[in-house]
């Protein structure tokens, strides 16, 4: 997921009262579980900010277990809420869901390019747009938001447990997808649980850091930046 963050003024104290009110009302409807049926169809989402302004959602649709492309949307659109640290979820949301209506065939996981509950409010976009659509949701991201963990061992497949630092709530999985490289971070969003969402992260991964949904969703973010240039 590429960030496009300039500096920004100070946000509006009211506006995060605001959106923080509005993520701890979302957070009550989150809900952790195992999927009552394997997937048929996984879907993979990325945004990107191509400028300040405007923001390109791209959503690519994979048949699973095999993986193979069957649908690939975007849509680009300005973005009007400032950049908050901690909020970058609802700059995403409203333009990713503009894509997903263009899906013809809807995913039954969403694997999103970013964080689900391993967020400081339990709240990161895969956790926001899963509660938004209603449909089971993690996040795969690149970096840790917040927590602690300690490092996987260097064999790809292998796992360590995020946790919270206070209060040692488990928020995540540190998944090694290929050896010897950095580390991904795979949280449940909603409608899945933790080892659920480990594991499609893991059989989805093909030999690249990135599993194949969300890598494929920014291969074709690079592409589609192409047409709206």
């Amino acid at each position: 997921m590429a960030y496009y963050r300039p500096y920004h003024p100070p946000a509006d104290p009211e506006l995060v009262r605001q959106l923080t009110a509005t993520q701890n009302e979302m957070r009550q409807r989150v809900r952790l579980e195992p999927l009552a049926h394997p997937p048929k169809l996984i879907a993979g989402l990325d945004s990107s900010f191509p400028t300040p302004e405007t923001i390109l959602s791209v959503i690519v649709v994979l048949k699973f277990p095999e993986l193979e492309l069957v649908e690939k949307v975007y849509h680009y659109g300005t973005v009007n809420m400032p950049y908050v640290p901690g909020f970058l979820s609802f700059r995403e949301a409203p333009n990713l869901l503009l894509a997903f209506e263009k899906l013809t065939q809807k995913p039954d996981v969403l694997m999103v390019d970013g964080h689900g509950i391993a967020h400081p409010r339990r709240m990161g976009i895969a956790a926001h747009i899963g509660v938004l659509l209603d449909k089971p949701s993690f996040g795969v991201a690149k970096q840790v938001l917040t927590g602690q963990h300690p490092e996987p061992s260097t064999e790809a497949g292998t796992t360590a447990p995020l946790t919270d630092k206070k209060t040692g709530e488990l928020l995540g999985e540190v998944l090694r997808t290929k050896d010897r490289v950095k580390p991904v971070f795979v949280s449940p969003g909603h409608r899945i649980d933790q080892d659920t969402a480990t594991a499609l992260a893991w059989h989805c991964t093909r030999g690249y850091k990135l599993p194949e949904p969300t890598r494929l969703a920014d291969h074709w973010a690079e592409e589609f930046k192409k047409e709206v240039r």
